[in-house]
C-alpha cells in the first residue's frame, strides 16, 4: 500500500515531463529568431563555431569573408566579424527582412565585433581604427538594397574621416614600434 501511495505522489511529476512533442516544438524555432540569436545574442566564438558547424543547416552561412572591405595590411583579424556581418545580411534578405533599421542594426554589430577582434592585438588602437574604417565603409557602401535605399553622403564623409583617423593612428603605432612600416 506504501508503495502505491508513493507511486500516486509520482504522478502529476510525471505529467509534467516535457514530451516528445513538446520537445520537437522548442527545436523548431523560427528562422527569424535563430539568425536573431546567431546575429545579437551569442559570443563571436560561438557564432564561429555554430557557423563552421553549418548549424542549422537551413540558414545561409555563405561569406566572402572581407573581400570588399578596406585593405588590411596588417591583418587584423577581422574575417570572423565579416562572416557574421555576410551572415546577418544574407539571412536578413532570404527573411525578406532587409531594411535600413535592419541594416543599421547589423551594422553596428559588425563594429561591435570588429572590436572585440581588436582586444586581441598589440596595437589595439591600429586596429579599432581600422574597425571604424570597415563599419564607415559598411554604412555607407553596404547593403544598398535595404528597404528604403538610398546612399547618404554623410555616411561617404564619416568613411573618408575614419580613414584619415586611421592612417593617424597607424602612423603613432609604428612610431612606437607596434606596427611594421610597410615602406
Amino acid at each position: 500500500m506504501k508503495f502505491s501511495a508513493s507511486l500516486l505522489t509520482l504522478i502529476p511529476a510525471v505529467f509534467a515531463l516535457p514530451t516528445g512533442e513538446d520537445a520537437a516544438v522548442s527545436k523548431r524555432q523560427s528562422a527569424n529568431t535563430v539568425t536573431d540569436q546567431l546575429l545579437f545574442s551569442v559570443t563571436l566564438p560561438t557564432f564561429t563555431a555554430r557557423r563552421n558547424a553549418r548549424d542549422p543547416p537551413t540558414l545561409d552561412w555563405t561569406s566572402d569573408g572581407c573581400t570588399s572591405s578596406p585593405d588590411n595590411p596588417f591583418g587584423f583579424p577581422f574575417v570572423p566579424a565579416c562572416n557574421r556581418h555576410d551572415f546577418g545580411y544574407n539571412n536578413y534578405r532570404i527573411q525578406s527582412r532587409f531594411t535600413v533599421s535592419a541594416k543599421a542594426r547589423i551594422d553596428s554589430n559588425f563594429k561591435t565585433d570588429l572590436y572585440y577582434q581588436c582586444t586581441s592585438s598589440s596595437a589595439a588602437s591600429a586596429c579599432r581604427a581600422l574597425a571604424d574604417v570597415y563599419y564607415a565603409a559598411v554604412r555607407a557602401f553596404g547593403g544598398g538594397d535595404a528597404t528604403p535605399g538610398k546612399r547618404d553622403e554623410n555616411l561617404v564623409k564619416e568613411y573618408e574621416e575614419a580613414v584619415e583617423i586611421y592612417n593617424k593612428a597607424v602612423e603613432e603605432a609604428q612610431a612606437k614600434g607596434e606596427l611594421p612600416r610597410l615602406d
